[in-house]
């Protein structure tokens, strides 16, 4: 008995636990509770900024606290690492950086490396920078986003249509990674981000495999930014194929990897399209979590810390709770919530998710060299994600033609 509740004093529970007073919290004071400014243009901006940083920190000293971990340094440590998070948020909410599809952590990361590239950072900043903590409870935060029957009620031809497309796409990423020799850490997460939906499949990822946070900022580099081109690209040969709305916004949900990208590309070819595109980014989005239990399973029981092959007990033990908790947020925000407050909640833990992402990759910028994320080591894992890519948009454009150029149609 004492084992088995030991257990639930390690930090993958801890972090779980954490989550879930977040969410609850949420859900009992959706107005009460901080959230992160689009500008600092009036004092109300600054007081949500401090509340945000407040919460943070209680968090922070908390459960590093329960975890026994040092507590001199993390005010002024995280301090620093949240005015950085602040700056990348304020950038990406500019509208000409809003409309090229970059997102918060894009900047977080790059402010993060400027910083440990250009200076000599201090020993007292290294205190909170604890990037693996922010992204799991980050990814628990998400789970409350997700809701299936919103998903299912908008359209479960777009969920036939990522169902078919994640598992062919990921096979694929990751058989094309395998071929050209990457190693299996970062050929998983290219493999998430192509396939699922872009930085937050490969957060998840990383999250499971406990990946380097290194190679996670490098793929997330290179969804962002491949990601720009396709969202004009792929729109200008729709027109040129004169594909129907619904099936170019089934084809750009399908392909752009992140959701903001998603919905201006939509948009710049019509409504139809862009309600369409928001579907099926959605439905990835609900796939995350079935991927990242399989991802788990499989990662856990391919170690090979043992001749023997792993019991049911081992796999247990290795499998990272903040699944669990992902997955169990995200079940009861969909069946225990009235579809209308569940989404009011849900942006307000979307607004703690982003931050906490932001954060992390602040962190991660902060432990990471240059010469480690474009050193020649790096260019494989290019092409294979440029490879798989590739592959992606031929697969997605096809699947989406036959079901919501044709199946749809006859049915309807």
């Amino acid at each position: 008995m004492k084992k088995w509740l030991k257990q639930f004093t390690s930090e993958d529970w801890i972090i779980v636990f954490a989550g879930a007073i977040i969410l609850a919290l949420a859900a009992i004071f959706p107005g009460s509770m901080p959230e992160m400014p689009k500008t600092l243009s009036s004092w109300s901006d600054w007081l949500s900024a401090g509340y945000m940083f407040l919460f943070v920190l209680i968090l922070t000293y908390v459960t590093s606290a329960v975890l026994g971990r040092p507590l001199k340094w993390i005010f002024p440590s995280l301090l620093v690492i949240f005015a950085l998070t602040l700056g990348a948020q304020l950038i990406a909410s500019v509208p000409v950086i809003k409309e090229y599809g970059f997102e918060p952590v894009f900047f977080a990361v790059i402010f993060g490396l400027v910083l440990s590239n250009c200076f000599r950072l201090p020993e007292w900043l290294k205190s909170a920078v604890q990037s693996e903590f922010y992204i799991k409870i980050g990814i628990i935060c998400l789970g409350s986003t997700i809701l299936f029957g919103e998903v299912m009620k908008s359209g479960a031809y777009g969920l036939a249509q990522s169902l078919i497309v994640v598992f062919t796409v990921w096979y694929m990423a990751f058989w094309i990674g395998k071929k050209m020799k990457i190693d299996p850490e970062m050929g998983t997460m290219l493999a998430s981000a192509v396939s699922i939906c872009g930085v937050s499949a490969a957060i998840a990822t990383c999250g499971v495999i406990k990946g380097d946070n290194k190679k996670l900022s490098y793929v997330v580099s290179l969804v962002l930014i491949v990601a720009i081109p396709m969202m004009y690209l792929l729109p200008w040969l729709a027109d040129l194929m004169n594909l129907p709305q619904e099936v170019t916004g089934a084809w750009l949900g399908g392909t752009i990897d992140t959701t903001g990208a998603v919905a201006a590309s939509g948009a710049l070819v019509g409504e139809t399209a862009e309600k369409t595109a928001i579907i099926v980014k959605s439905s990835q989005n609900v796939l995350l979590g079935i991927a990242a239990f399989v991802i788990s399973l499989m990662w856990s029981y391919q170690k090979k810390d043992n001749v023997e092959k792993p019991t049911a007990s081992v796999i247990w033990d290795r499998f990272p709770k903040f699944v669990v908790g992902f997955i169990l947020a995200s079940l009861v925000f969909s069946f225990c919530f009235e579809p209308e407050a569940a989404k009011e909640v849900g942006k307000v833990t979307k607004g703690f998710q982003n931050t906490l992402f932001s954060i992390a990759f602040v962190c991660i910028g902060l432990e990471t060299r240059f010469s480690e994320i474009f050193g020649k080591e790096n260019r494989k894992p290019l092409k294979v994600f440029l490879l798989a890519q590739t592959f992606n948009i031929i697969v997605t454009l096809m699947v989406a033609y036959a079901i919501f150029g044709v199946i749809k149609p006859h049915f309807s």
